[in-house]
This record gives structure tokens, C-alpha cells and sequence, in this order.
């Protein structure tokens, strides 16, 4: 974010939940959610309205640990192990895909998008709640690729199928394109991110999925970066990204 922008949210009211998102809590989305939990205090009192304004005088805490504005904006590109989950903190103690950040960053980052705990690969972080809301937003349209390594054989009937769209518990799930790279090796791409959608559409066909890999994210590739290592996204990176979401 620019710093004429940051100045201006410091001397004027801003929301609640996008000054959270500017400050690196969490996505607008999910620091909604953080407010409606009473989560969030304002100068002492806790707020729960998602219409509340705030400015640079207010003091603003979650959890009771006080939040600033970041200076830096950050946009990092993860390379997601298995065995990790995508949130700020988990209640079940599993490993948190944002810890294997915290060593090179001091600002707070939560990711864009999801990935389930067993899948691995690309996976965003950010402290720019503008950012995250343009590629998260469902009209954003930004395609993701991933490899799938199946426990049987997919089909070009299948994959075509797959293409077309099949309905799973009165949901509908559909990609891009799917193509066999091998009888148990598949290239899917989706534009949506539903929950678990590509283990659902292999389900719905009584495949089973051993490996899924996501290598692509728009403009932005895994390329070689290793499991569990991570780098900054390119300027143009960004900009590229931001010009693929969709108005």
C-alpha cells in the first residue's frame, strides 16, 4: 500500500475490519469473523459491529496485543508441505502453514486462499488486505493448476466429465481443464477454490487422490522452489496477479 494511503487511513475513520487487514491481522473476510468473535477491543471497549470506524488516535487490540499499521508490504509465495494447515492458529495443535514465515518476517502474514492439510504447493501470504481481497473474491476468476497423482486410472472420459461439471452433495464442482498426463497422473485447473473440491470430483468417480500439488497461481509459478521454502514475489508478480482479477 502506498504511504500516502497509510497517512490517510491514520488521520481518517476507516472500518474495523479493513483496518485489521491493513494492519496484517487477517484477510477482510477473516477479520470480520475475528470482530463478531469479541475478539477486537477499541480503546479499551470490545467491538463486535462490523460497521465501527476507527482512526490513528484509536487504540486497537486483538487478543489483547495491540495492532499498528505495517510499514512493508509483504507478498510471499509458500511452498506448502503436506501435514500443514492454512490458518492463524490451530486448536487441534497441528502445524500452521504461517509459522515456517516466521523466522524471515517480522510483519504479521496471513495466507490467500486455502489448501487443505494434505495437499502441498503454492500457497500465498500477504500483510495487504487489498491484495488478499481482490485475489480471494469469487468474481477474481485467477486459475490455479495442480498435479494429481490418483490411486487409479482417470480416463479421457473422465476428464471430460470433469470438465463438464459433476454434482456432489447438491454442490456443483467443474474445471477448466483437465488433462492425463499419465493413467494416474492428471493436470486440473480450477478457477473457483471450493473445500476440498479436486478430492470431491475424483471421489464423485471412485478415484482416490495420493498426491495433489498446486503449481500455479495465475501469472505465478512453483517452478523449483523446494517444500517448505519460501521467496518474495516479484513486483511484476504482483502486478500480474492484480491485473488477472476480474472486476
Amino acid at each position: 500500500m502506498p504511504a500516502n494511503m497509510e497517512k490517510s487511513e491514520a488521520s481518517e475513520k476507516t472500518r474495523l475490519q479493513t483496518y485489521l487487514a491493513h494492519c496484517g491481522v487477517a484477510s477482510r473476510r477473516a477479520s470480520e469473523q475475528i470482530i463478531l468473535d469479541g475478539r477486537v477491543a477499541v480503546n479499551g471497549t470490545i467491538v463486535t459491529e462490523l460497521g465501527t470506524k476507527v482512526g490513528g488516535g484509536d487504540v486497537v487490540t486483538v487478543d489483547g496485543k495491540r495492532i499498528h499499521l505495517e510499514e512493508r508490504k509483504c507478498y510471499v509465495l509458500l511452498n506448502k508441505p503436506a501435514g500443514f494447515v492454512c490458518s492463524s492458529s490451530d486448536e487441534k495443535g497441528r502445524q500452521v502453514a504461517a509459522d515456517l514465515l516466521r523466522d524471515s518476517y517480522k510483519e504479521r502474514l496471513y495466507n490467500v486462499g486455502r489448501l487443505d492439510m494434505y495437499s502441498k504447493g503454492m500457497i500465498l501470504f500477504t500483510n495487504d488486505g487489498d491484495f488478499a481481497a481482490k485475489l480471494s473474491h469469487p468474481s477474481s476468476q485467477i486459475e490455479k493448476e495442480y498435479i494429481v497423482e490418483t490411486s487409479q486410472d482417470v480416463t479421457e472420459e473422465t476428464a471430460r466429465l470433469l470438465e463438464k461439471g459433476v454434482r456432489v452433495d447438491n454442490v456443483f464442482y467443474k474445471c477448466v481443464r483437465c488433462e492425463v498426463l499419465k493413467p494416474r497422473k492428471i493436470k486440473i485447473i480450477l478457477i473457483e477454490g471450493k473445500n476440498r473440491e479436486i478430492r470431491k470430483m475424483l471421489e464423485s468417480q471412485n478415484i482416490g487422490t495420493r498426491s495433489l500439488v498446486r503449481v500455479r497461481i495465475g501469472n505465478v509459478n512453483l517452478d523449483d522452489l523446494r517444500p517448505g521454502e519460501h521467496r518474495d514475489l516479484t513486483e511484476r508478480e504482483v502486478k500480474g496477479l492484480l491485473s488477472l482479477c476480474r472486476d
